[in-house]
Formats: C-alpha cells, structure tokens, sequence
C-alpha cells in the first residue's frame, strides 16, 4: 500500500467568526473542549498518514505552538508559512513535491466530521479508471454557501454550483479530496498558475472526480451559528459515551 501523506488547510483569516477569531486563528477554535485542527490530525492518524504539512498565515505563531506540542509518534507534522495567501489550490502544487508517490489528501480543515476517513479511502481506491480525484460529499442544510455537485449514476461529478443563488440540490463538496500522481500531473502541466481550488480546478475536471458521499455530521464552521450546532453534537456525543 502507498504512504498516505496530507495537506491540512488551515490559513485562513475566520472574518465570519470574528470576534471569536481576533485572538484565535479559525483552525484552533475549540469544539468539545478540542480545537477543531486536532480532530483532523487524529483522524489522519487513524487512517496511518506518515506525514502531515499544515499551513499557516493568520495568527501562525498560535498554530505553531499548537503544533509544537502534538507528541504524535507516528506521524510528521509539518508546517508551511505563507506570508501572502496561495490559495486552496496554490498551497497543494507549491507543496506538489511532498506527495511523491504518495496517497494525498487535501483537507479544508475548518470543517467538523464524525466520519471515518477509511471508508473516503477505499472509495478512491474504487473509482471509475477515468477519474483523477476523489471527492467527498455531503448533504447540506444551506446549499446557497457551497459548491454543489450534480453526480451521474457512477458517482462521478457532471455539474458543479459553486454559492449558486439557485443551487438544484443540497449536495454539497466536503473540501477533501483524495488524489494520485497523475491529477498532481495534471494540475501542475495545466494549470500552473490555480489558486482557487473551487474555481480554477474543478470546472475543468467535470467528468473526471468520483464522489463518496457521506450520511455522517459534516459541517463547515463558517458561521458562529454553525459553530454552536457542531458544539451541541460534539457535547451531545460526550454525555452519550
């Protein structure tokens, strides 16, 4: 089996959750007392990625220290400081030489899941021979915010709607992809220059990302409202244990 490697986006500025995030970069804003990077990491960690890249920008000396302290045994943390912001998809092809061989996997870690990352995994492994990227979905309460996906009977993206005012469903991108050598092949030969991974990389491979959609919590925590809904699952989960 492949190393498994991934890339944890974690740099953005959280205006939306001001003025929770004047202090705290929107990464380590805490859900059940655990900041939200941390469920990533230990999510990875379960799925045996050897090695993780992190990167930072708002308030990076707090990730930083963050990072500092997660005593991870079998996994490598690292961490890339991007002094001007490269964007969703200028972070993975400035980073495309760590996967080498690898299994990667690109996250946008300001979302809340309880699913198993295994299940994404044996997905990809799955797909159609055609498709370069795995993408996870999910069904989403407020599809006007996302990008929305139009699937065929193979899984396999035909439209996507990204913050439609008029989306035709609430299917919904999850933001972690799943990916081989030849889509970072292809990214980096045709669109050198992408920065936004919703809209420089995904109209072009239409036809060619299988999706596994999930029924598990997934949230984005882009708003406090969100936030407070994935605090309530998280200490409804507690009391349950």
């Amino acid at each position: 089996m492949k190393n498994i490697r991934a890339l944890l986006l974690s740099a953005g500025l959280g205006t939306r959750l001001r003025p929770l995030t004047f202090d705290t970069p929107k990464c380590l804003v805490e859900i059940g007392n655990k900041p939200i990077l941390e469920y990533w990491i230990e999510k990875l960690e379960n799925i045996s990625v050897d090695q993780i890249i992190v990167n930072t920008h708002y308030l990076s000396h707090k990730v930083d220290l963050f990072l500092e302290k997660q005593n991870r045994k079998n996994i490598k943390i690292l961490n890339f400081y991007e002094d001007k912001l490269l964007g969703t998809a200028g972070t993975l092809i400035a980073n495309y030489e760590f996967f080498s061989e690898s299994l990667g996997i690109l996250i946008h870690a300001d979302n809340f899941t309880k699913m198993d990352l295994k299940e994404l995994i044996d997905a990809h492994k799955n797909r159609p021979k055609n498709c370069l990227l795995t993408m996870l979905t999910f069904n989403t309460s407020n599809p006007q915010s996302c990008g929305i996906v139009e699937v065929d009977s193979n899984n396999v993206v035909q439209k996507f709607y990204e913050k439609h005012a008029n989306p035709p469903s609430n299917i919904a991108n999850g933001a972690v992809y799943l990916f081989d050598q030849d889509f970072l092949k292809w990214l980096t030969t045709n669109y050198p220059q992408a920065t936004d991974f919703s809209l420089h990389v995904i109209p072009h491979l239409l036809g060619k990302i299988y999706t596994f959609h999930t029924n598990m919590t997934y949230i984005d925590i882009g708003t406090k409202e969100s936030l407070d809904k994935a605090r309530r699952i998280a200490d409804e989960s507690r009391e349950n244990l």
